[in-house]
């Protein structure tokens, strides 16, 4: 099967995703989609559900001399299983034409065309057998609510027990979706247009924190009596704007972002408000300096409430870790990228972004890579985006991704380090609350695992990308 015989089914899919964009942990019609596809051009292969809409497939071990298999070679090497991850949700930017005028959903994040370049590559390896040239064991995972947004809901499925996390690579890592998993290749699209076919690898990405500050004062008739009364959102305003003026004193060079937001309220001209809320991301590609600014916030809103003669309630959620990517996984991608005469361009290396995704969080846990593409115009999340090179998209891309798949066992790092989930539970501690429920049982015995190459490890205390 060549990626041009599978291209309509695939474009279809993803023009499907593009009408019907769906928040995290509500991704029913694109899991259905999904697992339709997997089904369809599976083989018989069992697809596994998980939290609310995630799904994992996972293609046989072509191993026949592993010593994992009864009569095979016990010199052998053992051999590694890579995960495909994409991510099934939407993101909310009511601005863009195309969201959803109910929930303000829409596919500005380009999440569309990752399912539909995994699938592709699904396809295509099942169809040929090519998995089974592979150095590497292969699954592919579909995870829900990489955007951290919809908190409110949330919140409600948290509260009935139907997640643990917000986000939905941490909520598959405490489920064990990736225990037999060694490393992990994540995909996004690249905003602004590419004047010539691109891909783009090594791009390291910010961790976040997000605080929820709630101002309380005292109500009074505005016009008869506000001299009784306490202003709330008199305590925001001056909130949001010490969060500005205090940006003079943040260091630069770690990529430090905050961007509050008052949500809507029942606020009336005739009440002096009794209460305001301010939302805020914290976000920073150094996790000890991020511990440090998200104090500076927390003093900032007791602070801006006392002189105001009011108080602050401040809640704090872990957002994402940062994400610092395996520059030895790398390799296949730079010479999958050689010997593609489709793909002209690659932009490798560029740095950190202040841009955030859970991805940070799967590879404390394991080497994790990021495969971005242009094909796209306008900015990410923005109100202009949308696909304008789908060929590259869905045809050229799968394809230079099969090629670095087929290889990567020969650039995975050694030893491979390995992190446990408690041990992810532990740092997370250390610089938020964890939730309720989000702790493993201790077992007797553990042992710290090896750290993942630079991946983060804190001394101290909006949304995916």
């Amino acid at each position: 099967m060549s990626f041009e015989s599978i291209y309509p089914e695939v474009r279809a899919l993803v023009d499907g995703l593009w009408d019907h964009p769906e928040l995290g942990y509500r991704e029913e019609r694109t899991s259905r989609a999904v697992e339709e596809f997997l089904h369809r051009h599976g083989d018989g292969l069992r697809v596994e559900r998980f939290s609310t809409t995630g799904l994992k497939v996972a293609l046989p071990s072509a191993a026949g001399a592993s010593p994992a298999v009864p009569g095979g070679d016990p010199a052998a090497a053992p051999r590694r299983r890579i995960a495909v991850v994409a991510e099934l949700d939407a993101v909310i930017s009511p601005a863009h034409p195309d969201a959803d005028p109910t929930t303000g959903a829409v596919h500005a994040c380009g999440h569309h065309t990752q399912v539909g370049i995994a699938l592709a590559a699904f396809a295509h390896l099942v169809a040929t057998g090519a998995w089974k040239q592979a150095d590497v064991d292969l699954t592919f995972v579909f995870v829900p609510a990489e955007e951290f947004v919809d908190l409110a809901r949330r919140a409600e499925l948290r509260e009935d027990g139907t997640i643990t996390w917000f986000g939905g690579k941490p909520e598959a890592m405490m489920l064990g979706v990736f225990d037999d998993v060694d490393a992990a290749v994540c995909l996004h699209a690249i905003g602004g247009l590419q004047e010539e076919p691109t891909i783009e690898i090594d791009c390291d990405l910010a961790g976040f924190l997000y605080k929820t500050v709630e101002f309380e004062g005292v109500a009074s008739h505005a016009g008869l009596d506000p001299f009784s009364g306490t202003n709330a959102y008199a305590m925001a305003t001056l909130f949001t704007t010490a969060l500005g003026l205090g940006r003079q004193q943040l260091r630069e060079d770690v990529l430090v972002r905050m961007n509050p937001v008052i949500p809507s309220t029942e606020m009336t001209t005739n009440v002096v408000p009794h209460r305001a809320v301010v939302g805020t991301d914290v976000r920073s590609i150094d996790l000890d300096y991020l511990g440090e600014v998200a104090s500076r916030v927390d003093r900032a809103a007791h602070g801006c409430a006392a002189a105001l003669g009011g108080t602050a309630h401040v809640r704090t959620e872990m957002g994402y870790l940062p994400f610092v990517q395996d520059r030895t996984m790398s390799g296949a991608f730079r010479e999958a990228f050689a010997e593609d005469p489709t793909i002209t361009r690659l932009i490798e290396d560029r740095g950190a972004i202040a841009a955030a995704g859970d991805a940070g969080d799967l590879s404390f846990m394991m080497p994790t890579v990021q495969l971005s593409y242009g094909g796209f115009d306008g900015t990410i999340h923005g109100r202009d985006f949308r696909m304008v090179d789908p060929e590259h998209v869905l045809i050229a891309v799968p394809r230079l991704l099969v090629a670095a798949l087929l290889r990567l066992g020969s650039h995975l790092p050694e030893p491979l380090p390995r992190r446990t989930y408690a041990e992810y539970v532990e740092t997370i501690a250390a610089i938020a609350p964890v939730p309720e429920g989000a702790a493993p049982a201790a077992a007797a015995g553990d042992a710290p695992s090896p750290a993942a190459p630079g991946a983060p490890v804190p001394t101290s205390p909006s949304e995916g990308r």
